[in-house]
């Protein structure tokens, strides 16, 4: 069972007033089938974007490409978000991404860049057009959003080929190895939890990967299997009517027991207890 996935309603939809009681929507982990630009305009905020934590600032520009894994933690003061999304129906059906197809892993490496006042400020003002097209008393005007959306991409384009270019230096091998370990964990942590499987994985040593992946992360390789775990197992707990041993089976324990164990170990508080809080 995979985490939920969460898309939009309608084709193309964009907003420049989107406060905390939306955002709270997203404080259980979900995946994105959706794909969603959005800018901080006010206050800050913790999210989790594929399993990485970060704060959002006001001037920070936040790409979520479709497959994205999102969580909100927390917010500082009064937060506000103008934003445009397509629904997968739209991104998949339509010639609305090439704009900025060459620089997905770009995208998808770096989800959060911070821009200057100027570039934020036209960003906010095709956001707010867009929203006036989408959302406006007259029936949208699905060809003028997608043309509109089209300069709003170019924009996003020119941005990331700036940070690429920009880039004072390459990804150092180990965090290349830490990076390759994170992606192995997100695919099979369902079923997996030693850490000599992913070493066998990527060809390395034990020793060698441990040591790796305490100096870049300061975290042992287990404590980033069991973060993964963990987020799985409380959107289950919050989300979804499964049992305990529902659940336990699904990430492949042995037993309710064992996982019970497993999950108060690290939480430092039983499944139901998680659950009813």
């Amino acid at each position: 069972m995979d985490f939920p996935h969460v898309d939009l309603p309608v084709d193309i939809i964009a907003w420049t007033d989107v406060t905390e009681d939306i955002l709270n929507v997203y404080k259980q982990s979900c995946r994105l089938k959706a794909c969603i630009f959005a800018l901080c305009i006010e206050g800050s905020l913790k999210v989790s974007i594929n399993l990485m934590d970060t704060e959002v600032k006001r001037g920070d520009f936040i790409t979520l490409l479709p497959g994205s894994l999102i969580q909100f933690y927390g917010m500082k003061g009064k937060v506000r978000l103008g934003f445009v999304g397509f629904s997968e129906n739209c991104h998949s059906g339509t010639s609305v991404i090439p704009p900025t197809a060459s620089l997905y892993p770009n995208l998808a490496e770096i989800p959060v860049v911070h821009i200057n006042e100027t570039v934020a400020s036209y960003l906010e003002d095709y956001f707010a057009l867009l929203g006036r097209i989408t959302t406006g008393p007259y029936p949208p005007d699905t060809n003028m959003a997608r043309n509109i959306l089209n300069n709003l991409l170019y924009i996003v384009n020119r941005m990331y080929v700036r940070l690429q270019l920009g880039s004072d230096r390459a990804r150092s091998r180990k965090e290349e190895i830490c990076h390759r370990l994170v992606q192995l964990i997100f695919e099979h942590y369902a079923y997996e939890r030693r850490a000599q499987f992913y070493a066998d994985k990527m060809g390395l040593s034990l020793q060698h990967l441990s040591t790796t992946v305490k100096q870049v992360t300061g975290r042992n390789i287990l404590d980033l299997i069991a973060h993964v775990v963990m987020v799985d197992v409380k959107t289950k707990l919050k989300s979804t009517n499964m049992t305990i041993q529902e659940i336990a089976y699904s990430l492949n324990f042995p037993n309710a027991s064992f996982f019970g164990k497993y999950f108060k170990r690290h939480m430092g508080m039983t499944p139901q207890e998680y659950r009813n809080s």
